[in-house]
């Protein structure tokens, strides 16, 4: 067995193994433990710095509600882009919200509607989702390598990770509720994985001293 092919059926058992915890999580413990978390982002100078971030749409369970989230950014003034999957094959744009009126307009199970404009480049910090992070900064995903495409795709266009000004740490946050953090090499990973500048809990903000290479070649895929 190849090592790709070992790394993959490590992910899949994992996934499963967590997703089953995180589908036991009652709605109360999601919205008290998400409120946590928009509260230590809210004082977190990574996030009240930025002015065009992106921020996903959360699923109804199972992960950190950004639904609050959002409406702040939205009501902030700040230029915010969601993520769409454009196809099957893993690819993903981000495409920008002009209001909460274009946020309600998004029909169920579609990202965005609108057109990215010709500045989503500019991001200043991505927030993810995960099935789960591990204290390594690494992040394990759902399988299909959208964020990680992403991600490569923006470092080798614009030979950078999105980057505040007069910042020493790139932008990648995790956002993640105490289920879905593990302890130290728990997760596996390999050259195509980006691990994460930070992670957003509701009991600490983990900052990452060592951010990955900024070779497109070790995280191309």
């Amino acid at each position: 067995m190849s090592t790709i092919q070992s790394l993959k059926i490590q992910k899949r058992a994992l996934r499963k193994a967590i997703g089953s915890k995180l589908s036991a999580i009652p709605t109360q413990s999601i919205q008290e433990q998400s409120y946590s978390i928009i509260q230590h982002l809210g004082s977190f100078p990574a996030f009240s710095r930025s002015k065009s971030l992106s921020c996903y749409l959360s699923m109804p369970s199972g992960e950190v509600d950004t639904s609050s989230l959002v409406s702040e950014i939205l009501d902030s003034g700040r230029t915010l882009f969601v993520p769409k999957i454009t196809n099957r094959s893993g690819e993903m744009e981000f495409l920008k919200l002009y209001g909460k009126a274009d946020l309600a307009s998004l029909p169920n199970g579609v990202w965005g509607i609108k057109e990215p404009d010709s500045d989503w480049q500019e991001l200043d910090l991505i927030l993810l989702p995960a099935v789960a992070f591990d204290r390594n900064f690494a992040r394990l995903g759902h399988g299909k390598g959208y964020y990680d495409r992403f991600i490569t795709k923006y470092q080798t266009t614009f030979h950078k990770k999105p980057l505040l000004e007069n910042y020493p740490f790139f932008r990648l946050v995790g956002l993640a509720l105490r289920e879905q953090l593990l302890e130290k090499e728990r997760i596996p990973i390999d050259k195509h994985d980006w691990s994460m500048d930070f992670i957003v809990t509701p009991d600490e903000v983990l900052t990452n001293s060592s951010p990955v290479s900024f070779d497109a070649s070790e995280n191309a895929g």
